[in-house]
């Protein structure tokens, strides 16, 4: 028979029979990051997605894109030396400042050997004017030489006639006739000779006025003359077109330069710059003129420029290159091509970050084609729309 077991030792016996209670959990690093970093990837997922889907979708970006200027290239337009130059390199300059100059001492001359032949050509007017007039007077002396000797025919045929009709009735000789009537061929003559005189007159006339038309043809070369040897004489001044940096500064002192001689260039700044940006064919299908454009440039981090979608090139890069491609021959591959978008800076800016601004610089360029381009562009409007 078993021996009785007493209560407390039977207590025992079961709590060393029953299994042990777990420890209790603990929070690990590892086992927050589990529960924790899920949520935060769906939150981001569901965040980024709601701007993707409300904005960035609209958002039409390349960094084919880069600063542009146009950059006046100026030459030499007559042949000279150069005398002296009024500008270092790198030089910020204005409108109309005076760059270089040339020597102008044989301009001079042919301005000067310009205006005496002018001069010459005035006195020559002056002559055949006066020659003019002195024909015109000899033209009216030859008309009175013709009516002297019209008056003095008209006498002698008078004169013939009373002596003939006195010969008839023998009061006259046959002399006396005779005489009258050579007196009548010769008045005869003269009025000839008198209308011959004042013909050739006249006729001289034409020429001294056609030599009239020559001198004033030949002052009108000569002024011309002068007015081109007064211009090659301002070339000799070489000024900036346009506000900019000069650069690029080929002329040295002594040099002789020749007409289309490259020699100083300026390149605009600040507002007068644009940018050119080289988008996919694929990404222009809601960009339009007008639409507004954040850009971020290279060589200034931190700043964002504002402009406008201004204009479309006419053709894509390619079919401006050296050899345009021809896809008609030939194995073909479709490569997307690129078409040249002209971006203008909006006014207003920061004028200190736009003189920071230089043609050729490589720039970020994103295109904003929602219909309302106003609406704000980031993640935290993203997170207020949800709300």
């Amino acid at each position: 028979m078993n021996a009785p077991v007493s209560p407390s030792a039977a207590l025992e016996a079961s709590r060393s029979s029953a299994p042990a209670a777990p420890p209790p959990r603990r929070w690990t690093v590892k086992r927050i990051l589990l529960r924790v970093v899920p949520l935060v990837l769906l939150v981001a997922a569901v965040l980024g997605g709601t701007w993707y889907w409300q904005t960035g979708r609209f958002l039409v970006e390349t960094d084919d894109a880069y600063v542009q200027g146009d950059i006046s290239v100026l030459g030499a337009r007559i042949q000279a030396d150069v005398a002296s130059i009024q500008v270092a390199d790198n030089q910020p300059v204005k409108a109309g400042d005076v760059l270089i100059t040339l020597d102008e001492r044989d301009l001079r001359n042919a301005r000067d050997q310009a205006a005496a032949t002018l001069a010459e050509a005035d006195a020559a007017i002056a002559t055949a004017r006066e020659q003019l007039a002195q024909q015109q007077a000899q033209i009216d002396a030859a008309g009175a030489q013709v009516e002297q000797a019209r008056a003095e025919q008209t006498r002698a045929i008078a004169d013939a006639r009373r002596t003939q009709s006195l010969v008839g009735s023998g009061y006259a000789s046959r002399q006396s006739a005779d005489q009258t009537v050579a007196d009548q061929r010769k008045a005869e003559a003269s009025v000839q000779a008198a209308q011959a005189q004042l013909s050739v007159q006249r006729q001289s006339l034409g020429v001294l006025a056609a030599q009239l038309r020559q001198a004033e043809a030949k002052r009108a070369q000569a002024a011309a003359a002068l007015a081109q040897a007064e211009t090659n004489l301002t070339y000799t001044a070489i000024r900036a077109p346009v506000d900019g940096i000069a650069g690029n500064r080929a002329a040295q002192l002594g040099q002789h330069v020749q007409p289309g001689q490259q020699l100083i260039a300026v390149a605009p700044m600040g507002g007068q710059l644009f940018v050119v940006a080289n988008f996919k064919e694929t990404q222009l299908a809601s960009v339009r003129p007008g639409q507004p454009v954040e850009i971020t440039v290279d060589a200034i981090p931190g700043l964002t420029f504002h402009a406008r979608v201004n204009s479309f090139a006419p053709a894509t890069g390619s079919q401006f290159s050296l050899l345009p491609p021809e896809n008609a021959t030939g194995n073909f591959t479709k490569i997307v091509q690129r078409v040249p978008v002209k971006l203008v800076l909006e006014p207003g800016q920061d004028a200190d970050a736009l003189a920071r601004l230089r043609p050729g610089l490589s720039v970020v360029a994103e295109v904003d084609t929602r219909d309302d381009p106003t609406a704000p562009r980031g993640v935290l409007a993203a997170i207020r729309s949800l709300f």
